[in-house]
């Protein structure tokens, strides 16, 4: 008697309830290692696009900024706020020794604008001197700002040729930055002539807290990097001792923090995952065990009608490969739906830089889970086969066994 080759497919179909099991346990291995697999490598992209954006050895804050809690995620994250020295310290901080490159920023609040709905951090910098915004404006097919021109963020609703006003006054979008996975995806850029204009309205019409702002004699921070022969360490010793009412520091730090609570969060993922999979595979081997024993007579009357051991053991092996290729299918299709539309509140949930890779990535992970998935539930099919092939078939049809 020939075997029919759709016979594996008419057994899963002729038993719904115990495919539909292991389809969902494959899905769920599969959704389990995709998804913590996306969140880990969109930490790891994000934190490296925070650390080309940051792009210097040393930033040197006013005393006071230095001592609020919400200064990492002004600087680091982009979030929204504000804080300026006097430029009598920005003179001093330049006459100190081993300072290779020096730029300085300016930071506004905006509460609202005609292109988001949530607040906007305003980055004002000098293009002369800058050597960490400019690289990357460039890098986003931006060219020279002119004054009232502004660069947006990837997240926000603006265009380039779009006209936008910030506290009265109208800036000229000339620019779009690519996506970079933190909050500056929702800052705007621009240069120091318009940031000191913006500054100047924001105070005429007493939209923020600040007094006695003078925009031409204030900055917000000043950006270092080492020259040649000098550390990070011993310029921010010289800028701390002898210079009052700031505080240099080393960005690494700064940076070490989100460093931190991305290896918290992987470490927590890596042993999600690997509980999900020791448990699974678990579940498989007992899920095709008990199978096997309910089968008996099945694969008995097989063996009596012309099935050899080895089409035994082959069948098994393709209802777990069917299995295994559909339910880490569906798997894919839902890890893809839970991280890539809801990249931006996972950010937010993990307070950490989140960037999306790119499709090539993305479709190599999707691979990778489905070739697992579908291997465990074959590891786990393969033990029952070999049980399969050691089946005594006078015994099971004489009913002793």
């Amino acid at each position: 008697m020939k075997l029919k080759k759709n016979l594996p497919l008419r057994n899963l179909l002729g038993r719904p309830v115990r495919t539909t099991v292991l389809v969902i346990l494959t899905a769920l291995l599969s959704v389990t290692f995709l998804c913590g697999t996306l969140v880990i490598t969109s930490l790891r992209k994000g934190l490296g696009s925070l650390e080309a954006r940051l792009g210097a050895d040393i930033m040197v804050v006013p005393y006071e900024a230095a001592t609020k809690s919400d200064l990492q995620n002004i600087v680091l994250q982009g979030n929204t706020g504000y804080f300026y020295m006097d430029n009598s310290r920005l003179e001093k901080i330049m006459k100190c020794d081993g300072i290779g490159q020096l730029s300085c920023q300016f930071f506004l609040a905006s509460a609202s604008s005609g292109c988001c709905s949530i607040p906007v951090q305003i980055i004002g910098f000098d293009p002369e001197t800058d050597f960490t915004i400019s690289p990357w404006i460039k890098k986003s097919g931006g060219g020279q700002l002119k004054d009232m021109d502004i660069v947006v963020g990837n997240d926000l609703n603006a265009f380039v040729g779009d006209t936008l006003k910030f506290y009265g006054v109208e800036c000229h979008v000339a620019a779009k930055l690519d996506k970079t996975g933190t909050s500056f995806d929702t800052a705007v850029f621009t240069n120091e002539n318009t940031i000191k204009k913006l500054i100047k309205s924001s105070v005429d019409l007493k939209m923020n807290s600040f007094t006695n702002i003078d925009p031409d004699k204030t900055v917000s921070c000043v950006l270092i990097n080492a020259a040649e022969g000098y550390t990070p360490e011993e310029i921010i010793n010289d800028i701390n001792i002898h210079v009052k009412k700031v505080k240099a520091i080393q960005t690494k730090e700064m940076i070490s923090g989100v460093s931190d609570s991305l290896s918290g969060v992987s470490d927590v993922t890596g042993i999600l995952i690997s509980a999900v999979w020791i448990l699974g595979t678990v579940i498989f081997l007992l899920a095709f065990t008990m199978s096997v024993n309910e089968r008996k007579k099945e694969f008995a009357i097989l063996r009596v009608t012309g099935a050899s051991r080895k089409k035994l053991a082959s069948i098994v092996l393709q209802e777990a490969v069917i299995t295994g290729i559909t339910g880490s299918i569906i798997g894919i299709i839902i890890g893809l739906v839970i991280v890539i539309p809801f990249s931006s509140s996972i950010e937010s949930a993990l307070n950490l830089p989140f960037l999306i890779p790119d499709i090539s990535r993305i479709t190599e992970y999707a691979g990778i889970s489905l070739i697992i998935s579908s291997l465990t539930g074959a590891f786990a099919a393969g033990f029952s086969a070999f049980r399969i092939s050691r089946i005594d078939t006078g015994l099971i049809l004489r009913g002793d066994n």
